[in-house]
């Protein structure tokens, strides 16, 4: 007759069978995956030498659903009729650059790139305004609301029910009283603290709302981990915004600790705005089950008189390919003259990072702001840990002290720019759905470098000696918040 401990001691080493056959399995699956092998080690590692957190923490946030399929919504993406007007401009495209300066021109690789690997299509009448912090983008964004006469489109990352919310909120309840159609999407991760109220309030007032996967047990190990952080709006076809702002007052007064909340948006007028509204009815078919298709609203014959090559570039868990870290990896791999490169956390791919060494040893002139004081430790930690061998290649590091710098853009030879919602991470270039404004125009290429030397003057130069300099433990943070790199 079995005791009382010697049945403990039976379940105890079942479960241990268990769990060893449990950890094999992952192991597996982790290297079936074929994965960065860097990725790959970091997951078998924390797996392996932390027992349960280790499995858990794999199982909500490591499964790469890009290889799985599982956000399969590119029937949009890959209609006919897109397909159509995609092979027609990459057997035209020379011909259309043929006006363009010689700079633009040189980047017709790039521009061929995103034809091929996210179907977008390039456009050539645009008007672009530079929006630099809240307090220029939100009133331009309210007064593009409060003029709507169709629709309004807003998808946001995170959007709070604080004073600026409520101000978003009440606006466009009154617009959709009047017969606009409002629709709404936003990250149910990002968004967390919007109460139920809040919803309620917009939808009985007609605005249509949708949160983006919302994560509920048991469905909470698939979806936490793939987030959208685009941010969009769109009002009438005739104006779009794009770029790095979320809606929470934060991005107006700051953080206390932390000072001023530093940012870059557009606005865009003119036939861009028909490519960043197709990102948007992709993600609303998505979240609300509707059929709506792009061009139903949106007047693709608006005109600016100003020609601007403008590509608008999305990337997420659900494309074939790695879209936005592929242009940004070929246009630094190209370069001749000069990389500005402003991101608030950098965790790099090792493709991307040797880029930017080979280019900087090249005689590139390679320059990249990171922020001195971070709203998150452990990337803080990490963009960090990447500073030493990036000097010891001849780029050149600055850190904002001026408050913390979001801004996301990247200027190359002054003709390519990228502003819009990826960090220079991981988790943006193969996690998050992402969007960005893709520009190739030396006018507003030397705007962007304007914004970038403005930026410069609120930073401080890192030497490489200076940089040797710093404390052990320093180092060892950096170290350990590097492993965790690839897998947030």
């Amino acid at each position: 007759m079995l005791l009382a401990g010697d049945i403990f001691s039976v379940l105890k080493n079942v479960l241990v069978v268990i769990y060893l056959i449990t950890i094999f399995s992952i192991c597996l699956m982790i290297v079936f995956e074929n994965r960065n092998p860097v990725k790959t080690l970091s997951w078998l590692l924390v797996i392996m030498f932390i027992p349960v957190a280790g499995v858990i923490t794999y199982v909500f946030f490591g499964r790469n659903y890009r290889k799985q399929k599982i956000y399969s919504r590119k029937s949009l993406a890959d209609s006919v009729r897109l397909t159509d007007h995609v092979d027609r401009q990459v057997s035209l495209l020379h011909k259309v650059l043929a006006v363009e300066s010689e700079a633009v021109r040189s980047k017709e690789h790039l521009i061929h790139l995103m034809l091929n690997n996210n179907r977008s299509l390039l456009t050539l009448n645009n008007r672009i305004d530079l929006l630099v912090n809240g307090k220029e983008a939100f009133p331009a964004m309210l007064d593009a609301i409060a003029s709507a006469g169709k629709f309004i489109h807003l998808e946001i990352y995170r959007l709070e029910p604080d004073t600026l919310g409520t101000e978003f909120r009440e606006l466009m309840k009154r617009k959709a009283g009047e017969g606009v159609k409002v629709r709404v999407v936003y990250d149910d991760v990002g968004s967390w603290n919007i109460h139920k109220t809040y919803i309620r309030d917009m939808r009985e007032a007609g605005v249509e709302i949708y949160p983006f996967m919302p994560v509920r047990f048991p469905a909470f190990s698939s979806k936490i981990n793939y987030r959208n952080h685009r941010k969009i709006l769109v009002v009438d076809g005739r104006e779009g915004f794009v770029g790095g702002l979320n809606i929470a007052d934060k991005y107006i007064h700051g953080l206390p600790g932390l000072g001023p909340w530093v940012d870059t948006h557009l606005r865009l007028t003119g036939e861009a705005v028909a490519a960043l509204d197709r990102v948007f009815v992709d993600d609303w078919n998505f979240v609300s089950g509707e059929k709506l298709q792009p061009g139903t609203y949106v007047e693709n014959t608006v005109k600016t008189g100003n020609r601007c090559l403008v590509q608008v570039a999305s990337s997420g868990p659900d494309t074939d390919w790695a879209t936005i870290m592929q242009v940004y990896f070929s246009a630094i791999a190209t370069a001749k003259t000069s990389i500005y490169l402003t991101s608030p956390y950098f965790s790099p791919d090792e493709s991307l990072l040797t880029a930017l060494k080979t280019a900087a040893l090249s005689g590139v002139d390679v320059r990249m702001i990171f922020p001195k004081y971070s709203d998150s430790i452990i990337a803080n930690w990490n963009t960090r840990s990447y500073i030493s061998e990036l000097l010891e290649a001849g780029v050149r590091i600055f850190l904002y002290e001026n408050g913390f710098i979001h801004s996301k853009y990247l200027l190359v030879d002054n003709v390519f720019s990228s502003v819009g919602s990826p960090n220079v991470d991981v988790r943006s270039f193969d996690l998050d759905f992402e969007v960005t404004a893709l520009v190739y125009d030396e006018e507003f290429a030397f705007r962007l470098g304007v914004l970038f030397n403005e930026d410069l003057k609120n930073c401080s130069e890192v030497t490489l000696q200076q940089w040797l300099k710093r404390k052990k433990g320093d180092r060892y943070k950096e170290s350990l918040a590097r492993i965790f790199g690839p897998l947030y």
